[in-house]
């Protein structure tokens, strides 16, 4: 049995699908049952509770495998992070409690620094809180999540421009889609390691990129533009991020510019990701034109 957190986004679905379809049993920690009730179709066992409770997190993990533990991963964080705190010291209790045999933890790329960080920071706490687990575990650096673009096809299907906060629109940053990161931590759950890992798992990808990949699935030229750094505040606010929660976002852009968040630390093992920029904006459209049916386009 393999214990799965947030089975109902993108990420832990992806993980669950894969083991699955390799015949292991999975059990979900799980806020809402019902909204999870395909997956118990799936034969699934589903435990109801969060992160923040250590007590139905240490039941879901008695008896496991192994298990996959990620924070939620809002777009717009508390300066400070009382949730992610509150959620972290919920996690280390419930751990202690119960020592699985070995644990994948979704992170991200940058949490080795201690500032600078923005949003990410989140999961620097959260590392920093397991530091001296002495189970086996992996720690998932994932880049940013190609998903995340996916906002902006809209917009750059009628203007052709592709508004950037990473910038210049030719310097690379790493990314992923988040079907990479499920099939890495179902890989992890289904090996074998001592000590603690920690995998980098992404692809160098430019702004440039991601707007040639629009191009292609929207039948259009798209070119990607550096949005002025004296404009982000605005630009979050307008798409419905509180004023109290900008600047944690903007740093977090800022540490990736300035080249502070980024791959290649020692004693890490580098992962590329499989799906390319053009696969993920494809797929996505396919969902929404499934969606919406084919009278509308």
């Amino acid at each position: 049995m393999l214990l799965i957190t947030g089975i109902t986004g993108r990420v832990g679905g992806a993980a669950a699908q894969q083991l699955l379809d390799q015949g292991r049993q999975v059990r979900a920690l799980v806020r809402d049952p019902q909204k999870a009730q395909k997956w118990a179709n799936l034969g699934v066992e589903l435990h109801p509770g969060d992160l923040t409770d250590a007590q139905a997190l240490t039941n879901a993990l008695a008896g496991v495998e192994g298990a996959f533990i990620m924070q939620p991963t809002p777009f717009g964080v508390t300066p400070d992070f009382p949730e992610a705190r509150a959620i972290n010291a919920s996690v280390a209790q419930a751990l202690h409690q119960s020592s699985p045999p070995k644990l994948v933890v979704l992170s991200s790329v940058g949490s080795e620094q201690s500032s600078g960080l923005g949003n990410i920071t989140q999961t620097h706490l959260l590392e920093v809180e397991l530091r001296d687990v002495t189970f086996p575990i992996a720690f998932v650096r994932a880049g940013g999540f190609l998903e995340n673009n996916l906002g902006a096809l809209g917009p750059a299907a009628s203007s052709g421009i592709f508004n950037s906060f990473l910038q210049p629109t030719d310097q690379t940053f790493p990314m992923i889609a988040s079907q990479d990161i499920g099939n890495e931590v179902a890989r992890l759950l289904l090996s074998t390691w001592d000590g603690k890992k920690i995998v980098e798992l992404g692809s160098p990808v430019s702004p440039d990129d991601l707007a040639r990949a629009m191009g292609e699935v929207l039948g259009r030229d798209v070119q990607a533009q550096a949005l002025p750094r004296d404009r982000w505040t605005g630009a979050l606010s307008a798409m419905g991020l509180p004023d109290d929660k900008t600047a944690m976002w903007e740093e977090m852009q800022d540490g990736f510019n300035s080249g502070w968040i980024h791959f290649g630390m020692p004693g890490t093992k580098a992962v590329a990701g499989t799906l390319t920029p053009a696969q993920v904006f494809a797929e996505a459209a396919r969902h929404r034109a499934g969606r919406h049916g084919p009278s509308e386009s």
